[in-house]
């Protein structure tokens, strides 16, 4: 956690500490990442960082901390459909906000992601709690509500529905670059043009199968 001096800095200054830090992690594996680079980019003295951050770990899950903060501001401001009009219309619609907060800030999902999932992060069960736990819970809610409107079987266990679709999701988030030929580095680099519609159809396909199973039909 950053030290009560980090939040006396103006805004302009947290602000230019953060971006430099940001950009950093994103292009580089955590080793690789360097706090003189930050340092320099940001134009402060090294002193003054370990003013500001224990270590480089600190810095880190600050940034992971901070990247929920934005996505649950991006989530809340979608204006999805409410669970009363279908779980997996919400939870279609709750993927799909997922998918253009990542492309609308590709430098925060490389750390909320790439880092911890391919990376060399030295503390990955740290990051996993941290990204996933609250999604968890979230989730859970969400599987319950569904429950209670007759949305859902009342014969699912709502903890392990809620770990399944966020593995899964975790997953899907995974498999979407790898099958579409996306480099994650490049969407930092240049915004490059994406196809939404072909993201959009795998979504399609994975909200279909989690809500009609794989099962044959007995009809």
């Amino acid at each position: 956690m950053p030290s009560q001096t980090f939040f006396n800095l103006s805004d302009v200054r947290r602000q230019i500490i953060i971006d430099a830090a940001i950009a950093e992690f994103a292009s580089h594996s955590y080793e690789a990442a360097s706090i003189s680079s930050i340092v320099s980019q940001a134009k402060i003295a090294k002193g003054s960082f370990y003013q500001y951050f224990e270590d480089k770990q600190d810095l880190y899950l600050y940034l992971v901390d901070l990247a929920l903060e934005v996505r649950r501001a991006f989530i809340a401001t979608s204006n999805l459909p409410s669970i009363q009009a279908g779980f997996f219309v919400y939870l279609r619609a709750l993927f799909q906000a997922n998918l253009e907060f990542q492309l609308a800030n590709p430098a925060f999902t490389q750390i909320l992601f790439r880092g911890p999932h391919f990376g060399d992060v030295p503390f990955r069960e740290e990051v996993f709690r941290r990204t996933k736990a609250g999604l968890i819970e979230f989730m859970r809610r969400c599987v319950q509500e569904g429950i209670n409107q007759g949305q859902l079987s009342d014969q699912i266990n709502p903890d392990i529905a809620a770990i399944m679709i966020v593995t899964l999701g975790t997953e899907i988030r995974r498999f979407i670059p790898i099958v579409l030929g996306i480099d994650t580095n490049q969407l930092i680099k240049d915004s490059p043009n994406v196809d939404r519609d072909a993201i959009s159809k795998i979504i399609d396909d994975f909200v279909r199968i989690l809500e009609r199973g794989i099962g044959g039909s007995d009809d």
